[in-house]
């Protein structure tokens, strides 16, 4: 299998894509990026204008990478039109992100893990489920499968050392499983229909609820409000989102979760 190139997108960033909260599994080696998705190894690296995805197919490119990246969103069109003033900053100073297409049961399980958890733990409890129930691929593993742990208790669940987020991943597992909740219904449907689903789920709030939707089923009017979100509102949107942002307010969300975050550094 030979390596693929593409021309680097506007509006793209590989470590701001990676690396900004929304995704727990890519690690920085030597300036490129490894990690699995969908089942597939991939080693991605930034370079002299071009994205390079090595050891991959252009079919492979097509089908996972290209949706993976969200290539085909218009992320120019979209910050063109953020002409609010928080929002100009945040896309200024951290212009290239997109949103990640991710398999939506591994986005739900991330997402249940980060509660009340901090970036590099939450990152330690999914390489650790990953390497004790998914399947070797290339120099990772993938993400088991909700059928494999449906079949588990929480108590199978101890090497995650993930603490009282086993009996929810658990319990997402058997509910995804057997179809209680019901992702095709989930990715057809709109929105409303979406928050209430996953929250058939213990564990399973409005916060864990709007990150699968964005970051699993890219509904991008999601919201996701945590603690920076919250921060957010009250600095700079007390009266309310701005109009700009209505139908992407994901994306808008991201950009500024990032740049509040980091904005003290």
């Amino acid at each position: 299998m030979s390596d693929y190139k593409i021309l680097k997108p506007e509006v793209f960033s590989l470590s701001l894509c990676l690396d900004c909260g929304q995704a727990f599994r890519w690690e920085e080696k030597d300036g490129a990026f490894c990690g699995v998705a969908y089942g597939k190894f991939l080693k991605i690296e930034e370079k002299n204008g071009e994205l390079i995805f090595y050891g991959t197919s252009e079919e492979d490119f097509e089908k996972i990478w290209k949706p993976y990246f969200d290539l085909d969103t218009d992320y120019k069109g979209i910050i063109a039109k953020y002409d609010e003033e928080n929002l100009v900053k945040a896309v200024t100073a951290y212009n290239g992100i997109r949103i990640l297409r991710q398999e939506p049961w591994e986005a739900l399980c991330s997402f249940i893990i980060s509660q009340n958890n901090n970036i590099p733990r939450i990152k330690g409890i999914v390489s650790r489920l990953c390497e004790n129930f998914g399947e070797k691929a290339g120099e990772g593993f993938t993400f088991p499968s909700a059928e494999k742990l449906a079949v588990l208790t929480p108590e199978d669940l101890a090497p995650l050392r993930a603490g009282f987020r086993a009996k929810y991943i658990i319990d997402a597992a058997q509910k995804v499983a057997d179809g209680t909740v019901d992702f095709k219904k989930i990715e057809e449907s709109p929105i409303e229909f979406g928050r209430e689903e996953l929250q058939k789920i213990k564990g399973v709030g409005a916060k864990v609820a709007e990150c699968t939707l964005l970051y699993g089923f890219h509904k991008l009017t999601a919201f996701p409000v945590d603690v920076w979100v919250k921060r957010i509102m009250a600095e700079m949107y007390p009266g309310g989102l701005p109009a700009c942002m209505e139908g992407t307010e994901g994306i808008a969300q991201q950009y500024l979760f990032h740049y509040r975050r980091n904005i003290d550094k």
